[in-house]
Parts: C-alpha cells; sequence; structure tokens
C-alpha cells in the first residue's frame, strides 16, 4: 500500500521553510501532495497557476511530490486520493494551538488519517510568507527567505517602486 501524505498551505508564496517541511515529508512518505488550499479569509498575492509553478520548481528534484489545488474540506481531499496523513510544520507554541485545533476537527470528518506535526529547522522558525511579502514590499533583502525563482516572482509582483 502507498503511503500518501497531504501537506497542505496557501504557499503565497512558497519559502525555505515551506520547502523544509515538503523535503522532509517526502522522505517519509511515498508520495507527498503538495495542497494548495484556498482559504476564503484571505487574498493571495500570486494566482493558482503561480503558486503551482513556485512549487513544482522547486520540488521537482524530490521524486515522489505532486502538487494540487483545493477549494473545499481538506478532510475530503484526503479521504477522496486515500492519504494516510496531513503533514503541517510547526513554527511555535501559538502554531500549534491552531493546527492541534485542525487536527482535531480534520480527525472527526476523517478519521482514517493522522495529522503528523514537523518541527521547523531552527532557521526557518521566524518566517512566514507574509513576513516574506511585508519585507518585500518595503524593499528589504529576502533572497534568504525563498528560492531564486520565487524571488523573482515577488520582485516583479510585490515590490514597491
Amino acid at each position: 500500500m502507498r503511503r500518501i501524505a497531504v501537506c497542505p498551505g496557501s504557499f503565497d508564496p512558497i519559502t525555505f521553510g515551506h520547502l523544509d517541511i515538503i523535503k522532509r515529508a517526502s522522505r517519509l512518505f511515498d508520495e507527498v501532495v503538495v495542497l494548495i488550499s484556498v482559504n476564503a479569509s484571505k487574498t493571495p498575492s500570486f494566482t493558482e497557476t503561480e503558486r503551482m509553478m513556485m512549487i513544482r520548481e522547486n520540488t521537482q528534484d524530490f521524486g515522489n511530490v505532486v502538487i494540487d489545488v483545493l477549494d473545499g474540506l481538506l478532510a475530503d481531499y484526503v479521504k477522496r486520493i486515500g492519504a494516510v496523513a496531513i503533514v503541517k510544520g510547526l513554527r511555535a507554541v501559538s502554531d500549534f494551538e491552531y493546527e492541534f485545533q485542525m487536527a482535531l476537527a480534520n480527525k472527526q470528518l476523517y478519521n482514517e488519517a493522522e495529522t503528523v506535526f514537523l518541527t521547523t529547522s531552527s532557521e526557518n522558525m521566524y518566517l512566514s510568507s507574509s513576513m516574506v511579502k511585508q519585507i518585500a514590499y518595503f524593499g528589504g533583502d529576502i533572497s534568504h527567505f525563498v528560492p531564486e525563482n520565487v524571488l523573482e516572482f515577488i520582485r516583479k509582483r510585490l515590490v514597491s517602486e
């Protein structure tokens, strides 16, 4: 049986922190679906297609990573593809509180999949897509936070004139 994990997020844009979690998950599971989740309460800076391109370019060497988009319930998606796990990265205790609530809700909706928490590496503990976009908007150097191809997307879209 293939062990499939889903790694959901907005990835707006993908950062080195996201890539660290995806890479580590790809070592634990036969297949990892990086799932771009639509969040009705957020207005993304990049289209789903752009985010898919950024993710694809940075995960192509992993070999067992696929990318998809979801506008619906994560638990329904996980059930539909037969995944055994939802992988989430944790940066701080504040992340845990929110993610723990989501894990309990997903378990209630579909109890055949486990939520697996991976702690971020120390160099990525503070990193978020929102912070990266804020720094970029005001002209700060974000080259230590995102891959080069993502940096180009950000420069074209978000850098303040």
